[in-house]
């Protein structure tokens, strides 16, 4: 607020001062306020919300869209974007099952379950770091870069299955995605976790300040001695990890691997929760907390939706017209 105040004095415009404020505070809180809202509108209005059951469909459903986004929040802090999260996640999916169904190499059992939850997401992440490889070394855009593997990623994984389902029932694995702790979801205590995590690294140590100063100001960045090349780098190998994570997720909730069905769609989902919860989209400023509440916020839209007999083609409608107004309401903290 403090900036608000310097870039627009009260004294020289005391009839667009409270308005400016406003605006300001729209955009400062009006995560927390649609959040608020859609509660309230489903606790009135929608049969049963008020259940242990909707609670836990709806943190179920986030989970994965909340680890995506916070790798895709790191990324657009620093001016980039990550359209590949999705492939990544079809890739890693893919090969897990094939790692602890001794399809690619006989294992015991145990060896094929651990190497199934950590080979899948080094593989994402070095996919991640390749993205980052490609903008930095070869200097091309973000968005052409990761749709290289937006496009590739998903067909890799469909060579590495032929195209077949996988089904599975492996308890041991499938508990990433089904198994809970003191009654909570596995799932949502990693989120928990990796929010936690990522939040505490952006806001208390020089690798997250090093993020911020190159998102906002990356020439400004590289004068002041930051190794520009190695952070954005190192925020696409997060992306890339995050989205493996969120891969064996998904397919150990489902109980089967579908190359051609795994984070499909999860980028615009990543997007969307990154927007929503504050992050400025040119880069430099970025809250991962607001991208947990951005996520939130996008998953109770298409559930009220869908509980209130509204066609799940409208949820893209909706999805759409909350982004532009996200974008619209970063306008005057960009001022």
């Amino acid at each position: 607020m403090a900036d608000s105040a310097t870039t627009h004095p009260a004294t020289k415009d005391p009839a667009k001062g409270p308005a400016l404020l406003s605006a300001h505070s729209l955009a400062r809180h009006g995560a927390w306020i649609a959040l608020a809202l859609l509660i309230l509108f489903n606790l009135a209005f929608t049969p049963n919300f008020a259940t242990w059951q909707t609670l836990n469909v709806n943190l179920t459903q986030v989970c994965a869209i909340v680890i995506v986004a916070v790798g895709m929040t790191l990324v657009i802090a620093t001016g980039g974007i990550d359209l590949s999260v999705g492939s990544l996640m079809a890739i890693a999916g893919s090969l897990a099952p094939l790692i602890f169904m001794g399809k690619i190499l006989p294992l015991p059992y145990a060896l094929g379950i651990a190497l199934a939850f950590v080979v899948p997401v080094l593989v994402a992440g070095a996919f991640g770091w390749f993205n980052g490889w490609l903008i930095t070394r070869l200097r091309i855009q973000p968005i052409i870069a990761t749709l290289v593997l937006f496009i590739a990623g998903r067909g890799i994984a469909q060579v590495m299955t032929n195209g077949n389902l996988q089904p599975f029932k492996t308890p041991e694995f499938q508990f990433i995605g089904l198994g809970r702790v003191f009654g909570i979801p596995f799932q949502a205590v990693l989120m928990i976790v990796i929010v936690l995590a990522a939040a505490w690294m952006l806001r208390r140590t020089v690798f997250g300040r090093q993020i911020l100063a190159v998102g906002g100001n990356e020439r400004a960045a590289r004068l002041a001695g930051i190794p520009v090349v190695s952070v954005k780098r190192k925020v696409y190998l997060i992306s890339g990890l995050l989205s493996g994570i969120a891969g064996l997720i998904v397919i150990a909730r489902n109980s089967a691997a579908d190359a051609n069905l795994v984070g499909l769609g999860m980028e615009l989902d990543a997007i969307a929760a990154v927007a929503v919860g504050g992050t400025l989209l040119t880069g430099g400023r970025a809250t991962v907390i607001g991208t947990l509440l951005g996520a939130l916020i996008i998953q109770l839209v298409r559930y009220t939706l869908l509980a209130n007999g509204v066609p799940d083609a409208a949820a893209l409608v909706a999805k759409a017209a909350i982004i532009v107004l996200a974008v619209w309401l970063q306008r005057p903290s960009q001022g």
